[in-house]
């Protein structure tokens, strides 16, 4: 969850400290605690002057504030402007805008005195606005924990809060609820206190969404109760014995493992959602056990609902439980080989991969919890067990299977991930694939095997991954359990705390939200049980009359409805009923729930559609929509039983017990007949075998309320603020709907109900007693009395109202209508004040002005009376007399001097006698002056000590300063090395890199090639898409053409009888020749075209040239990679020269080799002699042990004897700690020679094992290299080609196209222009139609008869040309008719002139105009066919047509106009004429649009030749793949051969060490010839281990070319049928004629797979050659990455070197900075004391001064004759100099006490120098010594590095030189190769020339065609048995990683054997040196005995460590030592 405002895992040590006790009131708590708390006082106490402002009072009083309803704010204050019958007016106090608001939808506003109150049930107005309101202003202030009755409401803050310290719990322990403000310490303290005092069990319940933080509230409480509760188990230990093994741990353990288990719980079952980075998915109920006295003595944790899905899915952004990442991330890399660990992307269930966490590491953490657990008591095993079930549930997710081709069957192609989970599980492979795939399922009384689909076995796979993880969860709870000591209670209490998830309503609910909500169902159930359980209690206390209502039955139909067992069932047991049946579907439920409850009052059908929901149930909260799919299956909760069984009977022993209760879990079986999913054949059931989840949910659900309805229930509703999980932010629409679901507006609906608002009678009084101002009595009245008499003043409601015996109660609303009276009350006085202080002050102001005008009367009086006596001579007398009258006074005057006189007399005395003490006190001062003196004497010479000791120091420290400048000489001549060192290895780097960018270069290139390839393949796409376009039009055009021939046969027979019969179309031939110049011009311009067709065409010759040139430039860079392989053959050669130089080093390891097997043959003799002995020492130590037990018998039987005996048992035990400390010594003396002796011989067999690992690599990857350089040029050869063709062909089409495109844009202007010209001439020739009507008006004037004839006809004509008209705007093919009218016009003008004696020749003309007039009738239908707009138009002029027609034959008198039609008829002939003329045109451009096609045609033909040499390519590549396939498969032969020889050598290594073992009792050996055994073996295991390294990179080669032939072949197999299919659907036209061209092909390319198969063989002699090239240079690789190794290590060995030095820098330069610091602090003491001296001596100075003024005041005072004043000055000066002679003094005190305390802070300063400086000495000392070492380790280094590059240099030349000679010989040989392919290249060109004979053969090409779809076939069969070939291969190669896994088990074994005779050995050895001492065998034994630990902890570094966290106990058979 995320944390609210707490650091994370917080853990307070433990507290003795008894409770504090309340000393005082809130008030005096809360200021003690503002004093120390202070960070922390504005996130817990409310600003009290910003809620007592009257302002906010007096606002809210006047504008009737009061809640509406907001979509963005939920409630938005407002003030009550009127009210209506239905309606309310108020004004929005935030924007001043009025609105109309129903009355029930207004919620009352509290007044301003509850602001932010810290209960809201004493809100007057309990209403969501209210509520809501209160809690966000409290948590805009930072006060996140608010009380509403008994709920504790948190909101999670999203930041961290200072009120989690140890200071916050000190200030709420000892406290009650309502003396401190809301938190969830007063929660915790509350339960606590209750516990102790009530001595009832308490529980603490927090609910809320996920991310609402009630994880962190729990931590919380726990934390609490650690503290204050901590046990006193370090004073109960020294008093009371242990009772049990459980207890004897330390103090506080218990406390630190109960704040750790949380932890280690959160890692297991917390995970990260979208909403919440560590939500917690799972319930808890933490049960902690206190005793009598309070103190925690156990604890115990039970979990519900663990989400075990998560660990096989997750969703977007979300993560699976935190251990998987952070045992992926925290493991280390033997772990992670032991675990069989891969990265993240490579497990299937871990859907996301990796998704970090924001502030978090997995990896910091994974360390935290190992530690967690270790400090819980988990054992190592136990550890590493969990570990592996961690990774066996990752490994499950990639068990993959395959659906088998011609059956549903599901099959395992690959089973490298069973494999490894069969290792992690402890199981057999062969027997869980067949379990899984084949399991056995009862039918009827017999078991058969059931083939599984995959969807089958994908779902028990992910089912047993689910069981798996939430047995293994269980477990952890099991053992936590187990370490928090669960024991009974023997009549003590306990504090439970509940975390589980609260109601969850989402769009669609399912079985988990279903149980969820079913809790909180009960759980509200008793929080209203509880609360008015408490109400009741409270009501009884203050003797109020109440009826008790219990709220908690308003739930229990919603309970009933899903818990009923019977009459009718409950959901669940219906789901329960509906397990059992074997047809039973979800929907079967569905519809079994709708009939059972479907008149149930909280039950409803569902809301939304069917498909979204299935029924809906009516909760507290809300209603709830449930789907039940699934719901069957969830409760069953199905496992494969075979697995599970096999599970059971794993040899791994921690699995055998996770699936102990295998007999219970649901088979196969019993879902086989279950709705979609059917596993198995029948069912039947197997009653009481197993419990569905829903049973076992229930009950326990049912274990938890009887628990919590047996303790006192406190709540905790936890409330997420926003989604975002942003500070400072609520979402009121979010909270309101929290709030309804954790039930705090249920709490509040049902405090309603009562009375919420209680008042106590004092307070009540004090507050609303001036509403009844009269209504108490004068004198003291008891408070409920006055309280009694003001509520009958009041006149209120008796029902509003119960007064108790100390409070009373009103109901909610009350109080806010009498603050509103109070507050009216409290203006109207004030208002009356305030009139009454205006009139005193407008009173006394006009009292005021009545003075100044009284005052000013006088004024004026006076000066006017003044004025009148001025000039009277009387006045002036008395002015003048006046003055004279004081002259009387003078003895008066005299008598006041005399008086002052005696006053300074005895002011004198009292001076002189001050003046004497002051010469007292100046005495003293003066003495402790002198003292003083003496002390500055004395701390002058401490200050000289000081000044020596100082420079002594400095003589030191400028040694230490010439050793740190030699120490950095000869650091930077190491830089200097490292330096040197590091331009090698950047040497080499920088000729890797060189390689690399080479390669990325070349990549780079073919993927820009190939891009290429890709554009030009979708433009010839596009262009193939318009030559279809272009064939539909040419197959159109034809149509036409055939149309228009027909036409032109029937036009042109016309025309021959019309020049027969007309001679009047001579001028009708003029205009044909004008339409011949016109046909001219425009062939002309055709010509033009042509020529500019021409032009094109000489541009794209030149296009061409261009792309030729750039052919030329792809050939120089072919040239130039050439070249580069002509280098890199070169450095190739190089590298065998160094090769070569290797091998001779590798004869040198050789004889060194021998020489360490003679040394092995000598400490096997030794070995021999050290066994013999062993057994001596064996005996010896039997015999010892024996009287060691024999003595200690007898000391425990004699312990109370006497005196002599206890000495004789201390001198026995002196000589035996004596003998041990002897044994020890010498076993460390042994052990460090032998480990010296095997480092050595250690790092002489790494070095040379490292120096051909590396020459071998280096050989293997130049070898890699150059067969991917030269199979990538030819790859890029052959694209190059492909490519330039594709393109050329692909530029010619283009360009083609953009021809014709041009073409016909240039036609289209050209038409848009005729259709203007047309518009033009129809306007002009309208205008000229009417003079022409009007010329034949006067011309038919003269016969009547043919003037009414001629204007009905003009009038039909003008009617015609209109609708001609409409047509020519409609559509360009009848634009002919425009000039159609053009000739009409000439030919009535002439006819009406010549033709007047033609009428007798009309007759017989009619019959042909009428059969032309059927024939244009017939050819308009024709032309307007395609327009179906226009047919109407059409079908109009036909019949007036037909109109005109029939006049014509009734009138034959009518000659003129029947000769106009005529010459209409022969115009509509000259269009067609003209049409005729333009169709021709279109079919000569059409005939070379044909022709055009035909070259494009070619083409394509051209194309197809080239893709069915691509076909070729592709197939003589794959042969080449399978030659690759067959050569791989040799080399995994040869690898297991290598591996049966392994085989025999470990079996010569069996046999050897049974030798060893048997030859164990000889006699004469020593400890020497057991090491060199030792090493012996040691040698072979890591030559086994090299070899074994061997086996695995050449596997892992040919599993690297399994997958690259892989996917080449897919890749070359998804080409090959792109191109077929692309080439079958662009050329399903051409089939035919492209089918001959390929069976041509085909019988050419039957001599060419000959040819091919010859160069094939060649080809694989080369190969053999190469390989022995390859194998040579695997050799130099091997020895390259020796010398790499080597040098890492003088890399590392130097890192290390720079890092001590480096430590050594900063040391020297803290000495500096500490010497400096000295010596500034030297400076200002020298100063200070300088500065001492001077003061000193003003002091003397003024001291003497100050002598000398007392002498001569003396003097003065002798001589007292010069007058008092004088002696009144001369004792002011006095009294001043006195007082600074005093502060004087006053400063030299405290300079002396600040001289004294830097004396005693230089002394302590000085000590801890000489410390310092001791402890750099010896620190110095240690550092040369170590780089003294370091450069003798150096030099070595160095010298070895020289050896080994001069050897790898002459090495790697020979090798080079030779492969240079092999490389020129392949470089003749791909010449040969190329010629050859030359050669076929003109064969295929030959065949490209017979294409052209072959194209009638079309039978003949299908059957070839069939015959190539055959062997294609062939060839993907060929290529399946290959993948099987691998498949199995694979399989072998799996086989030989577990035979060498198997191997390394009993090599260590071997090595753990030979270890453990080493220091048997070594014992023995050590024990017949002190065989002589006299000590019986019991003794001896004793001393074994007491020896075993520390000789098997200090044997090696294989031994494994005791647990951290558990002391090794004593045995239980020793008594206990005295």
């Amino acid at each position: 969850m995320d944390r609210p405002g707490v650091p994370p895992h917080t853990r307070l040590p433990g507290s003795s400290a008894s409770p504090v006790t309340v000393q005082g009131p809130a008030m005096a708590v809360r200021a003690a605690s503002r004093d120390g708390v202070t960070a922390a006082e504005r996130y817990l106490f409310v600003d009290q002057a910003a809620v007592g402002n009257p302002a906010t009072q007096a606002d809210w009083t006047a504008k009737r504030l009061v809640w509406v309803p907001s979509e963005r704010h939920g409630f938005e204050a407002a003030a009550l402007r009127e009210e209506r019958p239905d309606e309310v007016l108020v004004e929005l106090a935030e924007n001043g805008r009025q609105v109309l608001v129903p009355k029930h939808e207004v919620q009352k506003m509290n007044p301003p005195k509850f602001t932010k109150v810290e209960d809201m049930a004493e809100l007057t107005c309990l209403n969501e606005a209210s509520v809501l309101h209160n809690l966000k202003d409290r948590y805009y202030s930072g006060l996140i924990y608010t009380y509403s009755g008994l709920f504790c409401v948190v909101i999670n803050p999203y930041k961290n809060l200072p009120i989690y310290t140890e200071q916050i719990i000190e200030m709420y322990r000892g406290k009650k609820r309502h003396e401190m403000p809301p938190h969830i310490y007063a929660i915790s303290e509350a339960a606590y206190r209750s516990m102790l005092q009530d001595r009832e069990d308490q529980s603490i319940l927090c609910t809320g969404e996920s991310g609402a933080g009630k994880t962190e509230n729990t931590k919380k409480v726990i934390q609490y109760l650690a503290h204050v509760a901590s046990s006193h188990k370090a004073r109960k230990e020294q008093s009371t014995p242990l009772e049990s093994p459980n207890q004897a741990r330390h103090p506080g353990e218990l406390e630190q493992q109960l704040l750790q288990a949380n932890p280690i719980l959160e890692v297991f079952g917390n995970a990260k959602t979208v909403k919440n980075d560590n939500s917690s998915r799972f319930g808890k109920f933490i049960r902690i056990n206190f005793d009598v006295a309070g103190y925690i003595v156990g604890a115990n944790i039970e979990t519900y609902l663990l989400e075990k899905s998560r660990a096989i899915r997750q969703a977007k952004d979300e993560r699976t439980f935190h251990i998987f990442y952070q045992l992926l991330m925290g493991a280390g890399e033997h772990t992670k080989v032991e675990l069989l660990l891969e990265p993240f992307d490579q497990y299937r269930f871990l859907s996301n991969g990796f998704l970090p966490i924001p502030g978090q590491q997995d990896k910091e953490i994974f360390q935290e919890t190992m530690e967690s657990m270790r400090i819980m008591g988990f054992s190592h095993e136990e550890i590493h067990s969990m570990l592996r079930m961690v990774s066996a549930v990752l490994q499950f997710g990639n068990v993959a299977f395959r659906k088998e081709r011609n059956s549903d069957q599901a099959s395992m192609p690959d089973n490298t991930a069973a494999q490894k989970l069969c290792r992690l599980l402890g199981l057999n492979v062969t027997e869980f694939c067949r379990a899984v795939l084949t399991p056995r399922i009862k039918v009827g009384r017999d078991y058969v095997q059931k083939a599984q689909t995959k969807e089958q076995a994908d779902f028990a796979i992910e089912a047993l991954a689910k069981a798996t993880y939430e047995r293994l969860f269980r477990w952890l709870v099991h053992r936590l359990n187990r370490a928090l000591d669960r024991t009974k209670r023997q009549g003590a209490s306990f504090i439970g705390i509940l975390d589980i998830a609260g109601f969850e309503i989402f769009q669609l609910n399912s079985f988990e939200q279903f149980c969820i909500n079913y809790t909180n169902e009960k759980l509200q159930q008793l929080f209203n049980h509880t609360m008015f359980v408490l109400e009741q209690e409270e009501y009884q206390r203050e003797g109020i009359a109440w009826d008790f209502i219990d709220f908690g039955l308003d739930l229990q139909p919603c309970i009933d409805l899903i818990e009923r067992p019977a009459n009718p069932p409950g959901v669940l047991a219906l789901l329960d009923e509906e397990c059992w049946f074997p047809k039973a579907t979800d929907k079967s439920f569905v519809e079994k729930v709708i009939q059972e409850q479907g008149g149930h009052p909280k039950f409803q059908k569902p809301r939304q559609l069917r498909d979204k929901a299935d029924f809906c149930i009516i909760h507290y909260a809300g209603k709830v929509d449930y789907k039940a799919d699934e719901w069957l299956m969830k409760n069953m909760d199905p496992l494969n039983d075979n697995v599970a069984t096999l599970l059971h009977q794993s040899t791994e022993r921690f699995t055998a017990e996770l699936w102990k209760d295998v007999d219970r879990i649901v088979g196969l079986d019993q879902v086989s007949g279950m709705g979609d999913v059917a596993f198995g054949a029948s069912y039947k059931t197997k009653k009481g075998m197993f419990r569905t989840v829903g049973q076992l949910y229930k009950e326990s659900l049912a274990k938890l309320m009887a628990t919590l309805r047996n303790t006192n229930p406190n709540f905790v509703r936890c409330i997420i603020p926003n989604h975002e999980k942003r500070a400072g932010k609520l979402e009121p629409h979010l909270v309101l709907d929290q709030l309804r679901c954790n039930g705090v507006l249920e709490g509040i609906r049902i405090c309603r109900q009562g009375f919420p608002n209680r008042i106590v009678f004092q307070e009540f009084r004090q507050r609303y007693e001036i509403l009844t101002p009269n209504a108490i009595p004068k004198g003291f009245m008891d408070g409920k009395q006055a309280c009694e008499l003001m509520i009958k003043s009041l006149e209120l409601d008796t029902n509003l109202y119960r007064i108790g015996q100390s409070k009373i109660f009103f109901r909610a609303g009350v109080l806010a209508h009498l603050e509103e009276e109070r507050d009216l009350k409290i203006t109207d006085i004030i208002v009356s004040f305030q009139a009454a202080a205006r009139g005193y002050l407008a009173r006394k102001a006009f009292v005021k002005k009545q003075q100044q005008l009284s005052a000013l009367r006088v004024m004026q009086r006076n000066c006017a009376a003044y004025l009148k006596l001025r000039h009277w001579q009387w006045w002036r007398l008395f002015t003048k007399v006046k003055p004279l009258l004081q002259v009387t006074r003078q003895d008066e005057v005299m008598q006041a001097k005399v008086l002052e006189l005696q006053k300074v007399q005895d002011q004198h005395m009292r001076s002189q006698s001050e003046l004497q003490e002051l010469e007292s006190k100046y005495q003293q001062l003066a003495e402790e002056k002198a003292i003083l003196a003496e002390q500055l004497q004395a701390e002058t010479e401490l200050f000289a000590e000081a000044e020596e000791l100082r420079a002594r120091l400095a003589g030191r420290k400028q040694e230490l300063e010439e050793i740190l400048h030699e120490l950095e000489g000869r650091v930077e001549e190491e830089e200097e090395r490292c330096q040197q060192l590091h331009n090698d290895k950047k040497k080499m780097q920088q000729h890797v890199q060189d390689l690399e960018e080479q390669l990325e270069e070349e990549e780079a290139a073919r993927q820009k090639l190939q891009l290429e390839k890709v554009t030009t393949e979708s433009k010839m796409k596009k262009m193939e898409e318009d030559l279809l376009l272009l064939e539909d039009q040419n197959s159109k055009l034809h149509k036409e053409r055939k149309l228009l021939e027909e036409r032109l046969a029937e036009f042109t027979s016309h025309m021959t009888e019309e020049e027969e019969k007309v001679k009047a179309l001579s001028k009708l031939r003029n205009k044909y020749e004008a339409v011949i110049a016109d046909t001219e011009e425009r062939l002309k311009q055709e010509e033009k075209g042509r020529q500019e067709l021409e032009k094109q065409r000489r541009r794209l010759d030149g296009e061409t040239s261009d792309l030729q040139e750039q052919l030329l430039e792809l050939q120089q860079q072919l040239e130039e990679l050439r070249a580069q392989l002509a280098r890199k053959e070169a450095e190739l050669q190089a590298a065998l020269a160094r090769l070569e130089e290797e091998a001779a080093q590798k004869n040198q390891a050789l004889k060194m080799l021998r020489e360490l097997q003679a040394q092995l043959a000598e400490l096997q003799e030794d070995l021999e002699t050290e066994r013999a002995a062993r057994a001596k020492a064996e005996k010896q130590r039997r015999d010892l042990g024996e009287e060691l037990e024999a003595l200690k018998t007898e000391l425990e039987d004699t312990l109370d004897s006497t005196a002599a005996q206890q000495e004789l048992r201390s001198k026995r035990e002196q000589e035996v700690a004596e003998l041990k400390k002897g044994l020890e010594d010498e076993v460390k003396g042994h052990e460090a020679q032998v480990l010296e002796m095997r480092q050595r011989h250690a790092h002489a067999l790494e070095e040379l094992s490292e120096q051909l690992e590396q020459s071998r690599r280096v050989k293997g990857a130049l070898e890699k290299a150059k067969q991917a350089l030269e199979g990538e040029k030819a790859e890029l050869v052959q694209e190059v080609k492909g490519l330039q063709s594709s393109r050329l062909d692909a530029e010619q089409r283009r360009k083609r196209l953009e021809g014709q495109v041009q073409e016909l844009q240039v036609r289209a202007g050209e038409a848009e222009r005729a259709k203007t010209e047309l518009a033009d001439r129809a306007g002009k020739q309208q205008t000229e139609l009417d003079s022409v009507t009007a010329a034949l008006g006067t011309a038919e004037s003269k016969t009547l008869k043919l003037a009414k004839e001629l204007a009905s006809a003009e009038s039909h004509l003008q009617d015609s040309q209109e609708l001609l008209q409409e047509e020519t705007r409609q559509k360009l093919a009848l634009s002919s008719r425009v000039r159609q009218l053009e000739e009409e016009k000439g030919a009535l003008l002439e006819q009406l002139e010549e033709e007047q004696g033609v009428k007798a020749n009309l007759n017989r003309q009619i019959q042909g105009l009428q059969q032309q007039v059927v024939e244009t009738r017939r050819k308009l239908e024709e032309d307007v066919g395609a327009v179906e707009a226009l047919e109407e138009a059409r079908r109009r002029t036909a019949r007036e047509l037909e109109l005109l027609g029939q006049r014509w034959e009734e009138r034959a008198q009518a000659a003129d106009k029947l000769e106009k039609s005529r010459a209409r008829l022969q115009q509509e002939l000259d269009d067609a004429s003209v049409e005729l003329d333009q169709q021709r045109q279109a079919v000569a451009s059409l005939e070379r649009r044909q022709k055009k096609f035909d070259q494009m045609l070619a083409e394509e033909k051209l194309v197809s030749a080239r893709h069915a040499e691509e076909r070729d390519r592709a197939e003589a590549e794959a042969r080449e793949k399978e030659t690759k396939v067959l050569s791989l498969s040799r080399a995994l032969e040869e690898m297991l051969e290598l591996r049966e020889e392994l085989d025999r050598q470990n079996k010569q290594l069996r046999a050897e060490l049974d030798d060893l073992v048997s030859s164990k009792d000889d006699v004469g050996k020593n400890v020497h010839e057991l090491e060199r055994s030792k090493r012996a073996l040691e040698q072979q295991v890591q030559e086994m281990r090299a070899q074994l390294e061997e086996l695995e990179d050449e596997l892992q080669a040919t599993e690297d070319g399994k997958l690259r032939l892989e996917v080449n072949l897919q890749a070359m197999k998804a080409q090959h049928e792109r191109e077929l299919q692309s080439r079958d659907d662009a050329n399903d036209d051409k089939k035919k004629l492209l089918a001959k061209q390929v069976r041509d092909l085909e019988q050419e390319l039957d001599g060419e797979r000959k040819q091919r198969a010859q160069a094939v063989a060649a080809r694989k002699k080369l190969e053999l050659d190469l390989q022995e090239v390859l194998g040579q240079i695997d050799a130099a690789n091997k020895g390259r990455e020796e010398a790499v190794k080597q040098l890492r290590k003088l890399q590392a060995q130097m890192k290390e070197l720079w890092r001590e030095v480096e430590e050594s820098r900063t040391s020297r330069e803290e000495i500096f900075i500490q010497s400096r610091e000295n010596e500034k602090k030297l400076k200002n003491l020298e100063a200070e004391l300088l500065q001492l001296q001077e003061e000193l001596a003003a002091a003397e100075r003024a001291k003497r001064q100050a002598q000398q003024e007392r002498d001569d005041l003396a003097d003065e005072l002798a001589n007292g004759a010069s007058g008092k004043a004088a002696l009144l000055d001369e004792k002011r000066h006095l009294e001043a100099r006195i007082g600074q002679l005093e502060e004087e003094l006053d400063e030299e005190q405290s300079n002396t006490e600040l001289l004294n305390d830097r004396y005693r802070k230089l002394s302590l300063q000085v000590e801890t120098l000489m410390t310092e400086v001791g402890a750099e000495r010896s620190f110095s000392q240690k550092a040369e010594n170590a780089r003294q070492q370091l450069e003798r380790q150096n030099k070595e280094l160095r010298g070895k590095l020289g050896e080994l590059d001069s050897s790898v240099k002459a090495k790697y030349k020979l090798s080079i030189a030779t492969l240079e000679a092999k490389v020129a010989q392949l470089e003749e040989q791909l010449e040969q190769e190329s010629r050859e392919r030359l050669l076929s290249g003109k064969l295929v060109r030959r065949a490209e020339k017979r294409l052209k004979e072959v194209v009638l053969q079309v039978e003949e090409e299908r059957r070839m065609a069939d015959q190539f779809k055959d062997q294609v076939e062939k060839g993907h069969i060929r290529l399946k048995q290959l993948k099987r070939q691998l498949e199995e291969a694979e399989e072998e190669v799996s086989r030989a990683n577990a035979s060498r896994r198997r191997m390394q088990r009993e090599l260590e074994d071997v090595t753990e054997s030979a270890e453990s005779m080493n220091r048997e050995v070594t014992t023995l050895r050590n024990r017949l040196r002190r065989a002589p001492l006299t000590f019986t065998t019991r003794t001896v034994r004793q001393v074994f005995r007491l020896e075993g630990v520390s000789d098997e902890d200090a044997d090696g570094p294989d031994a494994e460590p005791p647990a951290p966290e558990h002391p090794p106990q004593p045995p239980p058979a020793e008594p206990p030592a005295l």
